[in-house]
């Protein structure tokens, strides 16, 4: 259905409350649980990824209160345990073929913690290329190749350079999550230069702006689908005020019938469901773009302009979605290879696909997905036990 995976695996060492977790990915892909499941913290190891390819390695912990904040509570121990991240990668804009990034951190007293193992290898047109760091030591088959870095930095990013490993830099630093706040819409913002919406969509204003120059046509499908989702607001732009810059919308019915609003008279669902069009459309692209709960302050009757808009940009980008609303899982389009059932069992957050049972009754069209989870019958697979298995571990032998 949609384009090819660029994040085809992410598997997760002792993040949060993820003890360790292999999550296999379709487009989009929907993280279906409760509320207090763990959804949010899945979600933020895609901005920790992000973040962490532009950002020093302390700046990304000290973010989220520092490594102790972020480290997996089920252990015992007086200080964090080793995090883990690893990634599988498909094709990469043209790029590569194939790719895969890990890297294990140790934690050490007094909140400090250094990099204990880091491994890329990519799959180009010109070959295969890898490194494999070990702490201090450094080793490669990708000729010319000696970066240097501290014991608590993140390899890649420096590596990144190399047009070899950059592709994968580009790929996980492009990856965006959002969880629009529609206060943030009704503010006056700064202008910036709108190339990339923030989570929170406190720049979207210049990220409008940026299509209306760039993709006028973009711009004018942004009015129409927002006018299917907030009836007869057919028209969103951006006003100056001085330095600054807000939202306006028009809304017309009957014959030359029309008022203009600016962003503060405008409901949530209104600004919520703006912010995820501009999340979609705007320019350049993501990666992978992640939608936390859609479905928030949205009318039932418009989720299907919403869905629509998620199977829209699956088609050009990979996407995630976060919710635990059957009204989002009613699309008829939505697969059960597109479900993630997210639970948590026993102090920790657990993901699986779903059951044989629920993935026969979707096969076999004998309910929907939200049919089954009004019915609580929307089922979990049984949990991955055999920490064994190789598909789930972080390093692999290169050589």
């Amino acid at each position: 259905m949609g384009v090819d995976l660029a994040i085809r695996r992410l598997i997760l060492k002792r993040f949060r409350s993820v003890p360790a977790e292999r999550i296999d990915f379709d487009n989009p892909t929907f993280l279906v649980g409760r509320n207090g499941s763990g959804k949010s913290n899945l979600v933020d190891a895609f901005a920790f990824l992000a973040e962490a390819m532009a950002s020093p390695l302390q700046a990304v912990f000290d973010k989220r209160g520092g490594i102790a904040s972020v480290r997996n509570r089920t252990s015992g121990q007086s200080y964090p345990p080793n995090l883990g991240f690893g990634i599988e990668l498909g094709p990469v804009n043209g790029d590569l073929s194939a790719g895969r990034y890990a890297f294990e951190i140790k934690a050490l007293q007094n909140y400090g913690f250094e990099v204990i193992r880091e491994q890329c290898w990519v799959q180009a047109r010109s070959g295969r290329y890898w490194f494999d760091r070990k702490k201090a030591a450094f080793d490669t088959n990708a000729a010319g190749l000696r970066p240097a870095f501290d014991a608590a930095s993140l390899g890649l990013p420096v590596v990144g350079g190399d047009a070899r490993f950059a592709p994968v830099v580009r790929c996980l630093g492009a990856m965006r999550v959002y969880a629009i706040e529609p206060a943030k819409l009704r503010e006056m913002q700064d202008p910036d230069s709108g190339t990339s919406l923030r989570w929170d969509g406190s720049n979207a204003t210049s990220v409008l702006q940026e299509i209306e120059r760039h993709a006028k046509d973009e711009a004018a499908r942004i009015g129409k689908i927002l006018a299917s989702i907030v009836p007869n607001t057919t028209r969103v732009r951006t006003i100056k005020h001085g330095k600054k810059l807000s939202l306006g919308f028009t809304q017309e019915w009957g014959k030359n019938k029309r008022l203009n609003f600016e962003a503060f008279n405008m409901s949530d669902g209104t600004l919520r469901a703006l912010g995820l069009l501009t999340a979609v459309y705007q320019t350049p692209a993501p990666s992978l773009i992640v939608i936390e709960e859609p479905e928030a302050s949205i009318h039932p009757g418009a989720l299907e302009a919403v869905l629509d808009v998620i199977r829209h940009a699956s088609r050009k980008m990979q996407v995630a979605v976060t919710t635990h609303s059957p009204e989002v899982l009613d699309a008829k389009w939505i697969r059960d290879s597109h479900i993630r059932i997210v639970s948590w069992q026993d102090g920790a957050t657990h993901v699986t696909g779903v059951s044989d049972a629920s993935r026969s009754a979707l096969q076999q069209h004998l309910m929907g997905a939200g049919e089954l989870m009004r019915s609580n019958a929307l089922e979990a697979a049984p949990l991955f036990t055999d920490v064994s298995d190789p598909q789930g571990v972080l390093f692999e032998d290169l050589r």
